[in-house]
């Protein structure tokens, strides 16, 4: 992974969000001074030597912590936030304490480096990533029955595959490898021939650059600091708030901050740290456009679609039916979703062709030049650190022989195993998108390097519509679409993040080949570790997936509807359903194109299609919590930018954390039956008078 960007992900976003101001702050910096001279007396450890098992023993332990955290986050709402700096910073502090204690006994053969920082990091996202890219809180859970009965009333039953430890781990290991090898040929080109910008990885690479010099250290631990102090408040909160739930509808998570009335139609705040957290790390836009999509859906919309019961929809419908209001929030979400994913792929498609023909054309009149081998066709106009970045990324080769050979082996192995673990996937399907496959995976990762933006979402849904359409409804079309999604997604999304990978791997001097491993031990330990935090949800909490439940997971029954809608067509919608889709689905382009029209400075005044359709299925509550979050950030900044800048992701990451991890412990004592002491539950005046008349009686 190893990126920090905000994209469409999986339906939901991943908001691996720094704002344009700290990028552009970040890739400033070697303009004001030669990074690599300040390293200049410090070696340069073989690939090996970078590998090391402090490194990947941290790597675990951090793995294992940030794929409870990403996993409730995908279960909850689907935003995920940038968990690099965490990782970056936890991995430097750990490291760090390891080789003092170490160094003091007389016994450190080999110091910290920040080559080792930056295998740390890759292997850490790399592994929580597959919590989000595997699909648990989306195509993968959404073949479930506990989604599938949500969508489905036919007296004949309908498909579903519950989630199970085994085919679960087996269809990552299978399909997740993939996209590793499809791109590896093609680093040179990307990095160094056509010099692609890649913002995230390139700040990432500044980070852990600035770690590993004297005043960077000292920042960093001042920064493990404060994020240690807001983690333990974070988890203590958790702790204590857990007391009070005893029964369904209580606790603080409960809180009608603005009344029962707006209680009812999800307007509260619910005390979550998580999404406090959330709300100072992702950008303003983003939190004000998810309040903004909760006003005009749950404050609007759906009371005067609730007031047209007996006539758009049946007023006997269950409350859980597609047939009534609930049809309405998931398919008028749907549309935006769609809306938006077309339109920034046929942005970013188009931006990434005239893009490529025009490094075809710069590196056409460079060939004209007398090169040396393996060197770069401007090689001798580089600046000192590109030179010496080039010089050491060109060293270790990955064999492309040892790249074609690893694709072709894993699609066989894949194309012999999935249709035992999907029956409905047929061997033709597979081939067919594996073939295409490796097309898409460059254009995602070129895409990503102009323009910061991974459409693996895009690309999933894409493979939804057509395989299922392919399989056919009464072949079993939307298992097949699903499974389809995920073959499809993780190849494209693990390409990009790949190249991102080694273009932070190119401004720390970390080799390629050292990048390459982390990542795939990183992605095998996210083959184990996720699908086994996703079981222990699973058990503890039976009514995961239901939209009462404390993890509703919305994806995947937007997934499972999209599938649905792709394979059976329109008819199940309800009345006036259709129109309406196709004016939400209008409008998510044009406010797009709005957007585009304005400018990068007055754009932050449009909110975001993507991010304003989540609040449609869920309700706004989260979105309070986040807005919480972002005027608190904002306060500090007019308070004191520079503390904020400095110290704002750490408190940020804090708070996500210490929450996150909280799930485990209280996961634990669901699954030993042990329940909280107490019900704190909120009630109106004249019911509560009714009680105290009841219990006086």
């Amino acid at each position: 992974m190893g990126s920090e960007r905000e994209k469409n992900v999986e339906g939901g976003i991943e908001l691996e969000g720094m704002d344009d101001e700290r990028k552009e702050k970040f890739m400033k910096e070697d303009e004001k001074l030669s990074v690599e001279r300040i390293f200049e007396n410090k070696e340069v450890p073989s690939w090996r030597k970078q590998l090391t098992v402090r490194a990947f023993a941290v790597s675990f332990l951090l793995s294992v912590m940030f794929c409870f955290i990403v996993m409730k986050l995908n279960l909850t709402t689907g935003i995920i936030p940038s968990l690099n700096v965490s990782a970056g910073l936890l991995g430097f502090f750990f490291v760090k304490t390891w080789t003092k204690l170490i160094a003091k006994s007389g016994m450190l053969r080999q110091p910290f480096t920040r080559q080792e920082n930056t295998v740390i990091q890759t292997c850490v996202v790399a592994s929580s990533g597959i919590a989000f890219s595997g699909g648990f809180g989306s195509y993968l859970f959404g073949m479930s029955e506990q989604i599938a009965q949500q969508s489905e009333h036919r007296k004949d039953g309908f498909d579903y595959k519950n989630p199970s430890l085994g085919w679960m781990i087996g269809f990552l290991f299978v399909v997740s490898f993939l996209g590793l090898f499809s791109v590896v040929p093609l680093r040179k080109i990307m990095i160094i021939d056509f010099k692609l910008t890649y913002p995230s990885g390139t700040a990432t690479a500044h980070l852990i650059n600035s770690f590993h010099t004297p005043e960077g250290a000292k920042l960093a631990k001042k920064q493990v600091r404060e994020l240690g102090k807001f983690f333990s408040f974070s988890f203590l909160w958790g702790f204590f708030q857990w007391f009070f739930t005893a029964a369904d509808e209580c606790g603080f998570a409960k809180f009608p901050t603005f009344g029962l009335q707006a209680y009812e139609y999800k307007f509260f705040f619910d005390f979550s740290a998580t999404y406090v957290g959330v709300g100072m790390i992702c950008p303003h836009i983003i939190n004000v456009s998810v309040l903004v999509g909760g006003i005009l859906s749950w404050g609007i919309m759906w009371p005067l679609i609730e007031n047209r019961k007996g006539d758009w929809f049946s007023a006997d419908l269950p409350p859980n039916s597609l047939k009534g209001l609930q049809g309405y929030k998931v398919f008028i979400g749907i549309a935006m979703i769609l809306g938006d994913g077309l339109y920034n792929f046929f942005k970013v498609l188009s931006r990434t062709l005239a893009g490529l023909f025009l490094k075809l054309q710069e590196r056409k009149a460079n060939s004209q030049m007398p090169v040396t081998q393996h060197s770069s066709p401007s090689i001798e106009s580089q600046s000192y650190d590109d030179q010496r970045r080039s010089q050491l990324f060109l060293k270790d080769q990955i064999p492309k022989w040892f790249a074609v050979g690893g694709y072709v082996a894993i699609a066989a192995v894949s194309t012999a195993t999935l249709p035992h673990i999907f029956h409905h996937l047929k061997w033709y399907h597979i081939i067919v998108i594996y073939i295409f496959a490796p097309a898409l995976a460059f254009c995602n990762a070129f895409g990503c390097g102009l323009t910061d933006w991974s459409l693996a979402s895009t690309y999933g849904k894409l493979a939804i519509f057509t395989i299922g359409a392919w399989a056919g409804a009464s072949h079993g079309g939307i298992l097949a679409g699903l499974a389809a999604c995920g073959v499809m997604m993780n190849i494209v999304s693990t390409a990009s993040d790949l190249m991102q990978d080694f273009k932070t791997g190119y401004l720390t001097l970390a080799s390629p080949r050292s990048m390459f491993v982390s990542q795939v031990i990183g992605t095998a330990m996210g083959c184990v570790i996720s699908p086994c935090v996703f079981w222990i949800f699973y058990n503890a909490f039976p009514d995961i997936g239901y939209p009462t439940s404390a993890y509703p997971a919305p994806f995947a029954t937007v997934y499972y509807n999209m599938a649905k809608l792709g394979v059976e067509g329109f008819s199940a919608l309800p009345k006036n359903c259709l129109k309406l889709c196709y004016v939400f689905f209008a409008a998510a382009i044009l406010i797009n194109m709005i957007r585009d029209s304005l400018g990068k400075k007055r754009s932050w005044f449009i909110p975001l299609p993507m991010a304003m359709a989540i609040p449609f299925y869920l309700g706004s509550y989260f979105a309070i919590d986040m807005c919480v979050g972002s005027l608190i950030l904002y306060i500090w900044q007019k308070m004191n930018k520079a503390k904020a800048d400095a110290f704002g992701p750490a408190v940020a990451s804090g708070l996500i954390c210490g929450d996150g991890m909280w799930t485990l412990p209280s996961s634990v004592l669901a699954l030993a039956g042990v329940k909280p002491p107490i019900c704190m539950k909120f009630i109106s005046r004249a019911t509560n008078s009714r009680v105290d008349k009841f219990l006086g009686s």
